[in-house]
């Protein structure tokens, strides 16, 4: 599966599949632990809590009806192809690669709630006073593991691409 010069795709896939593990493992500790709407402080700024998000980020699309359930399994799912796609293409490429492996393990952790559930677990609140004018209560909408991967991802994709650019100068 390796090209010449670059590396194998399979530890970058590796690194995808211990995400959607530990995603999906800390979801099933919540559902077990918390009923919708439990919360557990741990600091001034942090609660543990159990949340269900039916749309896509910030609950966009959340109160839609039910159809946006299958249109954003289809999107993750899509992306997933297209993502394995690009990383036996470009394995090699260790920021881009390991972008890709946090995005592919977040976005699977995601369809694999909204096939099972019908809905996405959220439980890491983050909550500040200066953010009240911004969200209820200053709370900044719940997330999980599996959206933290994929901002993770979205960050190095960014870091990857000036660095591109700046290597093209």
């Amino acid at each position: 599966m390796a090209r010449a010069g670059m590396g194998p795709v399979w530890p970058w896939l590796g690194l995808a599949v211990v995400l959607l593990v530990a995603d999906q493992a800390t979801k099933q500790l919540i559902l077990a632990s918390y009923q919708l709407g439990d919360s557990t402080p741990v600091t001034s700024f942090f609660n543990i809590v159990r949340a269900h998000n039916t749309g896509a980020a910030f609950s966009f699309l959340a109160g839609a009806g039910g159809w946006q359930r299958w249109f954003f399994t289809a999107v993750g799912l899509g992306a997933a192809v297209f993502i394995v796609w690009m990383l036996r293409a470009h394995p090699g490429q260790k920021l881009f690669s390991f972008a890709l492996a946090c995005i592919l393990g977040g976005a699977l952790g995601n369809v694999i709630d909204r096939l099972w559930h019908g809905y996405v677990v959220d439980f890491l609140d983050f909550h500040w006073a200066f953010l009240a004018g911004v969200f209820p209560g200053g709370h900044f909408p719940a997330f999980n593991l599996a959206d933290t991967a994929i901002s993770v991802g979205a960050v190095a994709l960014i870091l990857d691409e000036i660095r591109r650019m700046r290597r093209s100068r």
